[in-house]
C-alpha cells in the first residue's frame, strides 16, 4: 500500500515529518466504524510514561471518549466513591474545521478516504482524511500527533488542510475545554498570551498564539498546568492570524481564510505540560519551556523525538521472520510498553492499562512486577530501577497495612495508586445488578512476594549493587519478614498460610494456596540469602539496617527455616501440586464443550457454581511453574502444566501468555502457538471486548516474554544467561537484544542454530539449542 502522506517531496507547509516506509512498522485502521472508536481510540494512543493521549478523533464523534492523563495524577469522585483514580486533564487534540460554514465530520457528509496510521516505529500517529459535503467540495485533510520520548512534558499536533476542488472560506478551531467529567477540575487561568519576541518576516509580522490553562485536582492540591503555542500558515510560510474567544472552562482559537483550491495550509500546536509535582510553579515552567521550544522549531521537537525511538528500538525491537501477525503483534506490545515507562520519575508506576485508558481507575498491581518489568529489566534497566523504586517508596504503606491486619513487615497493597496505599474497590457491580464483594485487597497476598521476585530478577540481570544497597534488600528483608508472620506452623509440623486468594480469583479464602506458598517460601529464602549477602560484603551496612529494622540475631535464620517447613501440596507420586487444599475434590468442568463461550466462565457458571469447580481463572499453579523454573524437575513441569492447562478458562488477559510460554518451553509448539495467537488478540482483534478501556499493558509484557523467555527459552541465572530455543515452524527466524551486566548482546535465531552476539566487540558464543528439521 503507498501510503499518500509519501507521494511528493515534503514541502514547507506539509507535516513536519513522513510516516515509516516499512509498513511492517505500521498498524493501519481503513476506514471509519463508529461502534469500533473506545477500541481504536485505546490501541491508538500516544504516550511518554509521563503523559499520555488517547487516539481519539481530532474532531470527535458520538462515541469519542477522548482523555489525557498524567502518570501519578489520581483525584477522588465522592460522587462515586471514595476510591482514587487516574485523573482525566483537557483534550488538547479538538480541533474543527468548517469550509463557507459547512462543518467537516465524519459523520456528516461523504468520507472518500479515511486511514489512521500508528507508526511504531517513530512513536506517531498519523490519520489522512478525504472529505467531501453536501455541496461536492472535496477537502483533504493529514494529521500528526506525539507525545515527545525525548521530551516528556512535549505534546506535539501538526495538520495540513487542501482544498482539492474548490476556493472558499475555512475557519479552523482549536478548542481546549475542561474534561467531560470536569467535576474533578476547574480552570483558573485562561489568558492568551505571547511568549515569544521573535518577529516572523512575513507580511502580517504575526507572533505564534499562546494560551495558558491551569487545572486543579479537588481534594489533592496538585494543578496541572498547560501552556499551549499555536499557529497557523500557508504554503509559502504566510501566517494566518488567530482569534481567541475565552469563557468557563473553554478556550477557543480561531483562525480563517480564504483559501485556494489546491494549497496547502497547516496548523501547528505545541503543548508544555508541568504538575505541582514537579516544580512548585508549573504554569511559569511550562511558559518557560514552550518560549525555548518555540525558538528551535516544530521540526527539532519532531526529530528529537524520532531518534528518542529509534535510539530505545535498538533494545526492544524483536524481529521476526516468516510471521507477518507475530511480528505486528510484538512491535505493537513493544511500543506501547515504551509508551508507558518514565525512567526519569520513581514516584510512578505503570497502572493495568497504562496511559491509554480509564479502566481499573489507573490502579497499580502485581502484573507490573510480574508481567511488566522483565521487558524493561532486560531492555531498559532504568525503567526497571524507577519503577522497583516506587515500591520502595511505597513501603511505609505497605508496612502499615500489614500492622493494620496483625502480620508484620511490608504487605503491598493489592491496587495502589500514588501513595501506595490499598485502594481496591470494596465491591464491583455485576451484570445482573448484583454488589459483588472485593476480597483480594485484603486476601490476595502474594502480591510481596511478586514484588522481591522483581526486585531479585533486577539485581541479577543488572549487578546494580547501589539498587539492592539503597532499595532492593530493604523490599526483600520487609517482605520476608511478612511471610514470617503470615502463617504457623501446625500439628503436622509444616507451615502453613491459611484464607488467602490465589492468582485464581475464581476461589476465594483458600488454604495453603501453592503460588501463594510457593512464592512465599522462596520470598523467605532470599531474605535470609540476602541478610547473608549484606553481612559477608557490606557488614557495616547491614548493621545499620538490621538496627533501623529492628532485625534480631536469628531472624533471617528462623526465615530460612520455616521455608523448609512450608506446605506445598506437592504429591511426589502424580508429581502434582494441589492448588490449595481439597482442589482435587471439587467438580469437574469440561470447558471443551464451552469452547464457542463469548463471557468468561464465572459468568455462565455463576460465582457457586465455579466456586465448587476446578476451572480455574487464570495461570496459577502454572505460573509458578513458569517462575521458580528451576526448583522443578522436567516431569513435574509437565505434568502441572497437562493437569492444569485443560482446566484453565482464561478469564483473565494475564493467563494466555504465560501458556505460551511454557507450553514453548515444554516443546509443544502447537499449542504455544494458539496461546500466543490468543495473547496478540487481547487488544488487536480485541477478542475480551474489553479494549475500549485501554491496552492490557500486562498481556503486552507477557507477550515479550512469551517469545524471549519462552519460544527463545532464555533463561537468566547466576551464572549467566541460558537459550533453549523452540521456533515454531513458520517462524524463519527470531532476533532481539537484552541487556546482561552492562553488556547489551543480541540474539540472532532461526531453526538451526541460535547465535549470540556481545555488543560491541562482536565476539560470537554458540548456547545451547534444538536442531529441529
Amino acid at each position: 500500500m503507498q501510503n499518500v502522506l509519501q507521494q511528493r517531496p515534503t514541502r514547507l507547509a506539509d507535516l513536519p515529518s513522513n510516516p515509516t516506509a516499512d509498513q511492517k512498522w505500521l498498524l493501519v485502521e481503513e476506514g471509519f466504524s463508529l461502534s469500533r472508536e473506545h477500541e481504536i481510540e485505546s490501541l491508538f494512543a500516544v504516550s511518554n510514561g509521563y503523559v499520555g493521549t488517547r487516539g481519539a478523533l481530532a474532531e470527535g464523534s458520538r462515541l469519542s471518549s477522548p482523555a489525557t492523563f498524567v502518570a501519578g495524577i489520581f483525584t477522588v469522585d465522592h460522587k462515586t466513591g471514595p476510591i482514587p483514580k487516574l485523573a482525566v486533564a483537557s483534550d488538547w487534540v479538538r480541533l474543527q474545521v468548517t469550509v463557507n460554514g459547512h462543518r467537516l465530520h465524519l459523520e456528516e457528509g461523504e468520507v472518500l478516504e479515511h486511514r489512521r496510521m500508528l507508526d511504531l516505529r517513530q512513536g506517531i500517529l498519523w490519520r489522512d482524511w478525504r472529505h467531501r459535503d453536501s455541496a461536492g467540495r472535496i477537502t483533504r485533510l493529514r494529521f500528526l500527533r506525539l507525545a515527545s520520548l525525548a521530551d516528556r512534558h512535549v505534546l506535539l499536533q501538526s495538520t495540513t488542510l487542501m482544498p482539492e476542488n474548490y476556493s472558499g472560506r475555512v475557519t479552523l478551531e482549536s478548542i481546549i475545554e475542561k474534561p467531560a467529567n470536569g467535576e474533578y477540575f476547574s480552570v483558573v487561568a485562561s489568558e492568551p498570551y505571547s511568549l515569544s519576541h521573535r518577529k516572523h518576516q512575513s507580511e502580517s509580522q504575526f507572533l505564534p498564539a499562546t494560551v495558558a490553562l491551569e487545572l486543579r485536582s479537588p481534594g489533592t492540591g496538585v494543578t496541572i498546568a498547560m501552556a499551549l503555542a499555536s499557529e497557523m500558515r500557508t504554503e509559502d510560510d504566510r501566517h494566518i492570524e488567530q482569534e481567541f474567544e475565552s469563557g468557563e472552562g473553554r478556550v477557543v482559537q480561531r483562525a480563517t481564510w480564504e483559501a485556494d483550491i489546491g494549497e496547502t495550509y497547516r496548523f501547528d500546536r505545541l503543548v508544555c505540560l508541568y504538575t505541582s509535582r514537579d516544580t512548585s510553579r508549573p504554569a511559569e515552567v511550562a511558559a518557560g519551556h514552550l518560549e525555548h521550544l518555540q525558538s528551535k522549531g516544530i521540526e527539532s521537537v519532531v526529530k528529537r523525538h524520532i531518534r528518542a525511538w529509534e535510539s530505545r528500538w535498538e533494545t526492544a525491537d524483536i524481529k521476526v521472520e516468516g510471521d507477518s501477525e507475530a511480528q505486528q503483534a510484538l512491535r505493537f506490545a513493544c511500543y506501547h510498553l515504551i509508551s508507558a515507562s518514565n525512567p526519569e520519575d520513581e514516584r510512578v508506576s505503570i497502572g493495568a492499562r497504562a496511559l491509554t485508558g480509564e479502566a481499573y481507575k489507573g490502579h497499580v498491581f502485581w502484573d507490573t512486577e510480574i508481567y511488566i518489568l522483565p521487558f524493561f529489566t532486560f531492555t531498559d534497566p532504568p525503567s526497571a530501577r524507577a519503577l522497583l523504586t516506587y515500591r520502595y517508596r511505597s513501603l511505609p504503606a505497605a508496612r502499615k497495612k500489614a500492622a493494620a491486619q496483625g502480620y508484620r513487615g511490608a504487605l503491598y497493597a493489592w491496587e495502589s495508586t500514588d501513595t501506595g496505599d490499598e485502594t481496591t474497590p470494596p465491591f464491583v457491580l455485576a451484570p445482573n445488578g448484583e454488589l459483588i464483594p472485593i476480597l483480594s485487597g485484603r486476601l490476595e497476598h502474594h502480591i510481596s512476594a511478586d514484588v522481591t521476585y522483581a526486585a531479585w530478577q533486577y539485581w541479577q540481570a543488572t549487578s546494580d549493587e547501589r539498587f539492592l544497597l539503597d532499595a532492593g534488600a530493604e523490599i526483600i528483608l520487609e517482605t520476608a519478614r511478612f511471610w514470617a508472620s503470615r502463617g504457623r506452623i501446625e500439628e503436622d509440623g509444616q507451615y502453613h498460610i491459611r484464607k488467602v486468594i490465589g492468582p485464581d480469583e475464581y476461589h476465594h479464602e483458600v488454604d495453603d494456596n501453592a503460588y501463594t506458598n510457593g512464592m512465599a517460601q522462596w520470598n523467605l529464602e532470599r531474605g535470609a540469602e540476602v541478610s547473608r549477602v549484606l553481612q559477608t560484603r557490606w557488614p557495616e551496612l547491614w548493621q545499620k539496617i538490621a538496627d533501623r529494622l529492628q532485625i534480631l540475631p536469628g531472624e533471617p535464620d528462623e526465615w530460612q527455616r520455616l521455608a523448609e517447613c512450608m506446605y506445598t501440596g506437592f504429591d511426589p507420586e502424580t508429581g502434582l501440586f494441589e492448588q490449595f487444599q481439597g482442589y482435587f475434590g471439587l467438580d469437574e468442568i469440561d470447558l471443551a464443550e464451552y469452547e464457542q463461550r463469548t463471557v468468561p466462565m464465572d459468568i455462565l457458571l455463576g460465582r457457586g457454581r465455579i466456586a465448587g469447580s476446578k476451572v480455574i481463572k487464570q495461570a496459577d499453579v502454572v505460573m509458578l511453574i513458569y517462575l521458580l523454573w528451576g526448583r522443578f524437575a522436567p516431569e513435574v513441569r509437565e505434568a502441572n502444566f497437562r493437569y492444569y492447562e485443560p482446566r484453565t478458562g482464561h478469564g483473565s488477559s494475564l493467563s494466555p501468555s504465560v501458556h505460551a510460554l511454557v507450553a514453548a518451553r515444554l516443546g509443544d509448539i502447537p499449542l504455544a502457538q494458539k496461546y500466543f495467537r490468543q495473547a496478540a488478540e487481547i487488544d488487536l482483534a480485541n477478542n475480551m471486548g474489553n479494549a475500549a478501556g485501554g491496552v492490557h499493558v500486562a498481556a503486552l509484557g507477557g507477550l515479550w516474554q512469551a517469545s524471549v523467555l519462552g519460544l527463545a527459552g532464555m533463561q537468566p541465572q547466576e551464572e549467566g544467561l541460558t537459550f533453549d530455543l523452540h521456533l515454531p515452524p513458520n517462524w524463519c527466524g527470531l532476533c532481539f537484544s537484552v541487556k546482561w551486566r552492562g553488556q547489551t548482546l543480541r540474539a540472532s535465531m532461526n531453526h538451526e542454530f541460535p547465535y549470540i552476539r556481545l555488543k560491541p566487540r562482536e565476539e560470537r558464543y554458540r548456547t545451547r539449542g534444538r536442531r529441529r528439521s
